[in-house]
């Protein structure tokens, strides 16, 4: 994580003092479960929580701590001894390392997708409120990046807004796997703490109970987190990327808010370039890019090893932070994006009513020429078209094979734009529903 690319919200998720704090929630819900089957005296628990909710866990004591005895959960433990005292004899009793470090990591990460849920519903009501601004704005639908068919600028976000909402879907099946709290000791058989210290722990955090642990919360659980993460950034980066070709200048369909006093080039004064987009894009890479470990983390030797320890370390902020940056940049993006609709109908105009080649074809099929016979006669005259030589209505008029067919007006009829434009409503509705 670098704070170019960090919000404040999420950062403090991951600060070391957040992580303290829940090892602390943690340790101290686990003694009150065992005071309560009297393993431990309820007063020592009692103590526990009142000096610790007091405390300020020193990061640098607990660095300077575990550089001795090379271990982070035993360097914690040590300064919360010094904290509270001799009840903190009591603190672990029967836990193992990570019960501590799993159920936490899923705290952190359950944290996460509230904010990132948060951030793709911001993304959502700005696609939506954007799609109907232009819902009937025609421009040109491409496909290889060639002008295809005509479609509308709305229905183009409301693609996003139907990826989106996908994606939302998958991070909120993400955020219910991954909430899962492991109690349960080494090896995960239970031998020296309650299951029910595990259920109270995991009630207090608002967690589900991992039914099977073995020492660790299984990882598939954090593929499956990371990859739904990967997923968001791959549509981010589909969304950046029409931006991208939209702004170009011989397109300019669309580009970027440029804000008064900005500067696109050290070298050319006059330039507007699509950076945030640009950004986005890169952004995506590295959240992606994170899927992968997360993958590999899943093979563990049998019931623990720590090869994906570090893996973690890395991927659990970075990968959270990082997104979340994204999806505020693309909402700010996508709320000021500079729509040009006088330069879509231009760009929808620019090949002459090539645009409108499928419905002569099917027109002529339609008034009795054969499919074959129909896609060579409009081809024969759309070909010139591209060459510059005429325009593609008037070459259709002047073809009597053509004309054999179709009457002036049937063909003149095909170069309806509205006709394109009559299912709107129902693409709408299955989108965004009939509210």
């Amino acid at each position: 994580m670098i704070p170019r690319y960090a919000r404040p919200a999420m950062t403090a998720i991951w600060s070391p003092e957040t992580r303290f704090r829940i090892w602390f929630e943690i340790e101290a819900h686990a003694t009150d479960a065992l005071a309560e089957l009297g393993v431990v005296p309820k007063s020592a628990a009692a103590l526990i929580w009142e000096k610790g909710d007091k405390a300020s866990f020193d990061s640098a004591r607990i660095d300077a701590i575990e550089r001795e005895v090379k271990h982070d959960v035993i360097a914690f433990l040590t300064h919360v001894s010094e904290i509270v005292g001799p009840e903190a004899r009591f603190l672990h009793q029967g836990l193992t390392s990570s019960d501590v470090l799993d159920t936490c990591l899923a705290v952190q990460l359950s944290r996460a997708a509230d904010l990132l849920l948060a951030d793709l519903d911001a993304l959502l009501a700005a696609l939506k409120k954007r799609a109907y601004e232009h819902k009937l704005t025609a421009c040109v639908g491409r496909s290889h990046g060639i002008h295809a068919e005509p479609t509308t600028f709305g229905i183009k976000l409301a693609t996003y807004y139907a990826e989106f909402q996908r994606a939302r879907a998958r991070l909120v099946t993400a955020r219910a796997e991954i909430a899962t709290c492991a109690i349960s000791g080494a090896v995960g058989t239970f031998a020296n703490v309650d299951p029910r210290v595990e259920a109270h722990v995991a009630a207090k955090l608002g967690l589900a109970v991992e039914p099977v642990s073995t020492q660790v919360i299984p990882r598939d659980r954090h593929a499956a987190f990371f990859t739904a993460l990967a997923v968001v950034a791959s549509s981010i980066e589909r969304l950046a990327t029409e931006v991208r070709h939209l702004q170009r200048s011989e397109v300019l369909e669309a580009e970027e808010f440029f804000a008064p006093g900005q500067k696109g080039s050290s070298a050319m004064p006059h330039k507007r370039n699509p950076v945030l987009s640009e950004n986005l894009t890169g952004l995506a890479r590295m959240v992606r890019a994170y899927a992968t470990p997360a993958l590999e983390n899943v093979a563990l030797w049998h019931e623990r090893d720590i090869s994906h320890s570090s893996v973690e370390r890395y991927i659990g902020p970075d990968a959270t932070i990082t997104l979340d940056f994204a999806l505020g940049r693309v909402t700010d993006l996508i709320e000021r994006l500079v729509v040009y609709p006088q330069n879509m109908q231009a760009n929808l105009d620019r090949l002459g009513g090539l645009v409108h080649s499928q419905r002569v074809l099917l027109a002529l099929t339609q008034a009795g020429a054969s499919r074959e016979d129909s896609y060579r006669l409009v081809q024969r005259n759309a070909m010139p078209v591209w060459r510059g030589q005429g325009d593609f209505l008037s070459l259709l008029k002047a073809d009597s094979e053509v004309t054999h067919f179709l009457s002036e007006k049937t063909i003149a009829d095909c170069f309806d734009l509205g006709y394109h434009f009559k299912h709107v409503d129902t693409i709408f509705a299955r989108v965004f529903g009939t509210a």
